[in-house]
């Protein structure tokens, strides 16, 4: 048995074969007499289908380097479009650093404050524990304790330090505390972390009034962080009945999820820092 392949190759080359039989008897006789026409009405369809199968073939193989050309040049535009792109993107970081670079100057010039830069290089991934490894050490001027601010408000401290290294525990940090005040009416407390994005203001009398948008700032009394300097502002206050103390949320200023630069206080002074608008 012959394969449906095989029967449509054979059939083509019988054509072909009749087609040339025909042409080459009809070549010698004229037009006009019978076998001649009889030969032409014959072999016309056949010419015809083949022609068209030849053009068509022309067409199909002038399409595929076309397309070939086309993807070529798809390729070649598409990586172009990927450098440009990656151009673009280098471009807008360094200018993001340079805006960030350019607060962390403007605060060290208005809190006149001796202060080190430094870059944040890796951080605790645990939920428990919101830590951050920076690239200054002991060789540098740092020691444990001091503090760590940004233009937008306090960040942390450095509680461990090595020659090249030093890691921060940010004050968001469950063992965190710092010193606070409420700046309108100058009610204190302590702003303890609670491992997420927001601290809690706690030791706050019931009696002092506390209301939502209050600016807390750092009193300077947990010799640590200079006074004046800004944590955040509350979000949520309850009056428990129950309890002497009100439950505050503090909404730090800082973004401790896009901290890159910090600042390192190397010298407070005693008395407050002009840290901004109030």
């Amino acid at each position: 048995m012959f394969s449906k392949k095989s029967v449509l190759i054979l059939g083509g080359i019988a054509l072909i074969t009749i087609n040339i039989f025909v042409l080459s008897i009809a070549g010698k006789h004229h037009a006009t007499n019978l076998f001649g026409r009889v030969a032409i009405a014959f072999v016309s369809p056949f010419q015809q289908l083949v022609t068209r199968s030849l053009h068509a073939a022309g067409n199909l193989w002038h399409q595929y380097f076309y397309l070939v050309s086309v993807s070529e040049e798809n390729e070649r535009l598409r990586k172009e479009l990927d450098r440009a792109v990656e151009k673009i993107t280098r471009i807008e970081e360094v200018e993001l650093a340079n805006q960030r670079l350019r607060q962390l100057l403007n605060f060290k010039e208005t809190a006149q404050l001796k202060v080190l830069p430094a870059e944040v290089i890796s951080r605790d991934p645990s939920a428990w524990f919101k830590t951050m490894i920076i690239d200054k050490g002991r060789s540098d001027g740092l020691s444990k304790g001091l503090p760590v601010v940004l233009p937008q408000g306090i960040a942390g401290q450095v509680v461990e330090v090595s020659e090249r290294y030093a890691k921060i525990m940010l004050i968001i940090d469950r063992n965190s505390a710092v010193d606070a005040l409420i700046q309108r009416n100058r009610a204190r407390g302590v702003i303890k972390g609670a491992s997420s994005d927001q601290c809690s203001l706690e030791y706050v009398l019931r009696k002092h009034e506390v209301a939502v948008g209050d600016i807390v700032i750092s009193s300077g009394l947990d010799g640590v962080y200079p006074k004046g300097l800004r944590i955040g502002e509350v979000a949520a206050v309850s009056n428990q009945e129950a309890h002497i103390f009100k439950a505050i949320t503090v909404r730090p200023y800082v973004d401790f999820e896009q901290l890159e630069e910090v600042l390192i206080i190397l010298d407070a002074p005693a008395g407050e820092v002009a840290t901004g608008p109030r």
